[in-house]
């Protein structure tokens, strides 16, 4: 007679193997942010030796390269799209989706242009890496109320200075099937306090490659971000402005899924 699995279906059996491989691809992953950190954190250090705004445009430059090849090394190329929105000589408030913490090495690096993410304090804690990953943020504690005032004000001077904000409106991982999850106001508030227009950035396939219902669990996909036309505040208030902002990410996300499968 035989055993209930002799005969399993072919489904679980491809599952079974993806498990195994992910888990696999997990270390090569962690093996080889490592090994390349180590050989990218000399040249970021250089970059403090600059004047700013040089010393940040040459810090995300190399942070692209970077990225480049380290998300090659793990199978998980990235296009983008849109980077003719930018206008030169022109300063923007970049809203990215967020699904997954590839989100981070996928958006700042490929934002064109010197430009700095609002990031959690979490990260700085890191020996080296917490430098490396200060230089390009405006951090924040978010168990703080000091500290989110602060957070904006850094933010205003950031635009001051001509870099970009990347900012991540939905402010934690989109754990739900939605395209997206609700959005907080800082960023809304920022472009109507400073009058700076919002670039909607939409990134497809890190929720796939780095599942957040899975522990230890990472697969090569390729990877996308675009940007999309920039939206100038005008007369909005900052709620009308997020409700915008919004639609157009929800809209762009829903009517291009031929990335998710990509």
């Amino acid at each position: 007679m035989n055993s209930p699995t002799s005969h399993k279906h072919p489904s679980f059996l491809v599952q079974s193997f993806l498990n195994v491989f992910a888990r696999i691809w997990t270390f090569w992953g962690m093996i080889s942010f490592m090994a390349t950190f180590l050989i990218a954190i000399i040249p970021s250090l250089l970059t403090a030796l600059f004047p700013e705004p040089k010393g940040i445009d040459l810090f995300i430059k190399v942070a692209k390269a970077w990225m480049t090849i380290w998300l090659n090394m793990v199978g998980c190329p990235v296009s983008t799209k849109g980077e003719a929105n930018f206008k030169k000589g022109k300063t923007y408030i970049v809203t990215c989706n967020h699904n997954a913490l590839l989100d981070i090495p996928l958006s700042s690096p490929f934002i064109p242009g010197a430009n700095q993410t609002i990031a959690k304090k979490t990260f700085t804690r890191i020996p080296i890496f917490g430098w490396y990953y200060s230089r390009g943020s405006v951090i924040v504690d978010r168990n703080s109320d000091s500290s989110r005032r602060k957070s904006f004000d850094l933010m205003k001077a950031a635009l001051d200075k001509g870099y970009h904000m990347c900012i991540y409106p939905e402010g934690t991982r989109n754990r739900s099937k939605l395209p997206l999850k609700k959005f907080y106001d800082g960023a809304f508030k920022l472009a109507v306090n400073t009058g700076h227009a919002i670039i909607p950035a939409v990134i497809f396939n890190t929720k796939k490659a780095l599942r957040a219902d899975k522990t230890f669990y990472f697969l090569p996909k390729r990877l996308h971000i675009h940007f999309l036309p920039a939206i100038e505040p005008g007369s909005m208030s900052s709620d009308e402005l997020k409700a915008k902002v919004f639609q157009v990410m929800s809209d762009y996300y829903s009517s291009n899924e031929e990335y998710l499968a990509r």
